[in-house]
């Protein structure tokens, strides 16, 4: 959004006799509840949030205490030109600073602390990779160069493997992709164009990940939290461990309307009727439903069961086909999971060792292992991080809290001869152990000074699954009335799922969209529009030839945009 487009919009009329209703308190439903509140002009009491479980923010999660370990199921990376995250928190207030903005604080560490990480791989137990090149053969460069530049709907549901050549799933490249962003083989190219083109300024970083952003503390504390907090001073009404059940949808000529909520709250049964001048905002889909945790002596158990989220779309996509396709993800379990484990490690030892290999102290609010450390010889395919500590607020200064994961939880590890799946948290910090090249006899003072929280997340990766058109729902589906959807799968074109940015996006269009505002939503950051940009990547993918920037601007210029988006766009 620039500064023209940054305006105060006109109260809708009747904003005053509307109700919204949310169901899911993921930071999707949050920052509609905001936007319908600072653009929509809408009353904090007239907003319902809906919450199935007993906290808010669903995947930003962050909980626990020093005595039965934290917990975070995944973390997040971000990074200058999330347009959306960064507008919806310039006037959320810190909870922290009295007078300064959420914006204000994360931007101000980011500033005094910017992200770089001095290892980014190991392997052979411990020793560190130093190539910061990408490792790509030409071959890998044109087909990276034609997948940005490609139609998506030409691509349709072909999959990362079905497009590459092998020779790319050797490259460094591609390591540091499906490490950074959870990747696998049989997901969608399409999705993975979308991150190409998307983030394609950030490729030069891609060895040490600098320019990326991370927040002070986790993120509960330091998206939820306060803007929760800022939600319910305005009147904002949360309904937790109150499922969503059924909507009624009344669908006549070509107008789709809910005309009522069913919920079951505490055990009870509730009809809640709604009026065409009613607001109903749906979190179709979750990454995170059904996950379940493990401890230091147990693993947690897959739970293959039908979430309530998914259970609900599957009936709202029956009632027509606008309303997408859920079972495009969710059908498939064995593909979309996998496991992480966070460490509390009270003491001094395991906090050396991480800072042996991430060469650097791990100073208060400082960078500490400057993103992930990717194990490329683990049978799991494993990285672990040390993010900014004090991670939580409760967490005392000799306490260090890392986090883990894994891609590939069927496979038996190098050192545990059992799959990951089946691993308590003490066998999983061995297994990581065992890769920073700490033998078995040496590694009970680790394990005495760790509780380790393994999460085991069946849906995890569902959103990169291969889909076509219609698979995932419009925002606002044609003819909606007064439903719309947000959150990882309904559908934004250009965006990229997996990061909040595409959350807080499509909690605008849908505020906006509803709400026929006369205001623009902020626009996606073109940096593949850009030649500068363009030129530095593919540099950066061929460092050692010079002429392979000239060759590849003039075969594309002359024959590969033919025919494809950017010559639309000419």
């Amino acid at each position: 959004m620039n500064n023209y487009q940054r305006i105060h919009t006109r109260k809708p009329d009747g904003i005053e006799n509307k109700r919204a209703f949310l169901i899911g308190s993921g930071i999707a439903s949050l920052a509609a509840a905001e936007y319908l509140m600072r653009d929509g002009h809408m009353r904090g009491e007239q907003i319902t949030i809906f919450e199935e479980g007993k906290l808010s923010g669903g995947a930003l999660d962050g909980a626990g205490s020093p005595e039965t370990g934290f917990v975070s199921r995944g973390g997040r990376e971000m990074e200058a030109h999330y347009e959306c995250l960064w507008d919806l928190y310039r006037e959320i207030p810190s909870i922290e600073e009295e007078g300064r903005s959420v914006l204000d604080e994360f931007h101000e560490i980011n500033t005094i602390d910017p992200n770089f990480s001095k290892v980014r791989v190991i392997h052979n137990r411990g020793e560190k990779h130093r190539r910061t090149d990408l490792g790509l053969h030409e071959k890998n460069v044109h087909e990276l160069v034609r997948l940005i530049v490609a139609k998506e709907e030409d691509l349709g549901r072909q999959t990362v493997e079905e497009y590459f050549d092998p020779s790319f799933f050797e490259t460094d490249m591609w390591l540091y992709w499906r490490s950074m962003f959870a990747f696998e083989t049989w997901h969608s190219v399409v999705e993975m164009k979308r991150y190409m083109q998307r983030f394609i300024h950030l490729l030069p970083g891609m060895s040490t990940m600098r320019d990326l952003l991370f927040t002070k503390y986790n993120q509960y504390d330091s998206l939820v939290l306060p803007l929760k907090k800022h939600l319910e001073a305005k009147g904002v009404r949360f309904l937790f461990n109150t499922t969503v059940t059924d909507l009624d949808i009344e669908i006549e000529a070509g107008r789709k309307t809910v005309t009522a909520i069913h919920i079951n709250r505490d055990g009870q049964e509730e009809r809640i009727a709604t009026t065409p001048d009613d607001l109903v905002f749906f979190t179709n889909g979750s990454m995170t439903e059904n996950s379940t945790l493990g401890d230091n002596d147990h693993a947690p158990v897959l739970d293959r069961s039908e979430g309530a989220v998914w259970a609900l779309w599957k009936k709202v996509a029956a009632k027509d086909p606008a309303f997408g396709r859920p079972e495009v993800f969710c059908g498939d379990i064995d593909k979309t999971k996998w496991e992480s484990f966070t460490i509390t490690a009270r003491g001094e030892k395991f906090r050396a060792l991480l800072e042996s290999f991430a060469e650097r102290k791990f100073l208060p609010h400082r960078t500490a292992t400057g993103g992930i450390i990717t194990i490329r010889d683990s049978n799991w395919l494993m990285s672990v991080t040390v993010n900014r500590q004090p991670q939580y607020k409760n967490q005392p200064p000799d306490t260090t809290v890392a986090w883990a994961y894994a891609l590939f939880p069927d496979n038996k590890g190098d050192f545990i001869n059992k799959k990951m799946s089946e691993c308590s948290g003490r066998e999983l910090l061995q297994e990581l152990l065992y890769h920073f090249g700490i033998d078995e006899e040496e590694m009970q003072p680790y394990l005495d000074e760790c509780i380790v929280i393994p999460a085991m997340m069946p849906y995890i990766t569902s959103q990169f699954m291969p889909r076509v058109k219609g698979d995932r729902p419009e925002v606002i589906p044609e003819g909606s009335v007064n439903l719309a959807f947000i959150g990882q799968f309904c559908e934004i074109e250009d965006d990229c799922v997996f990061t909040v940015e595409y959350s807080v996006r499509s909690a605008i269009m849908a505020v906006y969209g509803l709400l026929k505002l006369d205001k623009a939503v902020p626009e996606i950051y073109p940096s593949q529009y850009d030649i500068r940009v363009l030129s530095t990547a593919i540099k950066t993918m061929q460092p050692d030839d010079e002429g392979i920037l000239a060759k590849l601007l003039k075969h594309f210029l002359q024959r590969e945009l033919r025919n494809t988006r950017f010559e639309e766009m000419v």
